[in-house]
């Protein structure tokens, strides 16, 4: 059942927030991403992109602490696919961002600076994704990220597991727990990660509160194609929709969309 969205603030996105706790819980939200193979049902879907555009770039935005970027890229590669990943945020983990680039041996890089999604400079091209970040934006930022995209004829890839529906928000009522039984097990090993987990648990609040928002800021299937329906006649493909996800017996709502291969030209 999906409640109506609502639109309230996360601590990850307010400039006053310590940088500190940010990182700490983008790198828990990075870990749960890699335990439970978050990538799976999407590296299909992207592969499809990359393969159709000719690309063998990502320009990953709202990276956070990388999400299932490092996976992603592995899995990507494995199917043939060598490509280039660009990590971008408008609060970069850099720390988080150093260790996904040197993991991937460079295949992995990242922009050191602030880059907001709603303004991507021209200098960064190659298929644009967000994995759970798009709800970060209003609908009329999210179509402004759509129309920016196609105006730059790049492709763009939004993969979102947050749902409005009350089983999955009321779980995330245990997220402090998560949190708590996962810090032992989350790389690099950091004492202050113990210190503001355990000791000031600054770190699992901030995870329960942005867990619980990101989940009633979440776009629906047809939330998302009333948001692509101003571009469908942009010499688009376009494509939403769902797909489980095996791991958790969750879904992954997305949205894709690409310049047509049989060149259609945007009105």
């Amino acid at each position: 059942m999906a409640i109506p969205r609502l639109h309230l603030f996360e601590l990850e996105d307010q400039r006053w927030f310590p940088a500190a706790i940010r990182d700490l819980a983008t790198d828990y939200i990075h870990f749960i991403a890699i335990r439970f193979r978050l990538h799976q049902p999407v590296a299909p879907l992207l592969e499809r992109v990359l393969v159709e555009t000719h690309s063998r770039q990502i320009v990953d935005l709202c990276s956070g602490g990388g999400g299932p970027i490092p996976a992603l890229q592995k899995a990507l590669q494995a199917q043939g696919l060598s490509v280039r990943v660009i990590l971008t945020d408008r609060y970069p983990n850099i720390a988080a961002f150093e260790a996904a680039q040197a993991a991937s041996g460079g295949a992995i890089s990242f922009v050191r600076h602030a880059v907001d999604a709603r303004a991507v400079p021209s200098t960064l091209s190659g298929v644009r994704t967000f994995f759970n970040s798009f709800h970060h934006f209003q609908p009329g930022e999210a179509q402004a990220i759509l129309r920016n995209a196609v105006i730059a004829r790049q492709p763009i890839a939004v993969f979102e597991v947050p749902d409005r529906s009350v089983p999955l928000i009321l779980a995330l009522l245990a997220t402090p727990l998560f949190v708590w039984l996962a810090t032992p097990w989350i790389r690099p090993f950091r004492w202050r990660r113990l210190l503001w987990t355990y000791l000031i648990p600054l770190v699992p609040l901030t995870c329960l509160w942005d867990g619980v928002v990101s989940h009633l800021r979440a776009y629906t299937v047809s939330e998302f194609e009333a948001l692509v329906a101003p571009f469908a006649h942009s010499g688009y493909v376009w494509s939403v929709g769902r797909r489980p996800i095996p791991s958790t017996h969750g879904q992954v709502t997305y949205l894709v969309g690409y310049p047509d291969p049989r060149g259609q030209s945007a009105e």
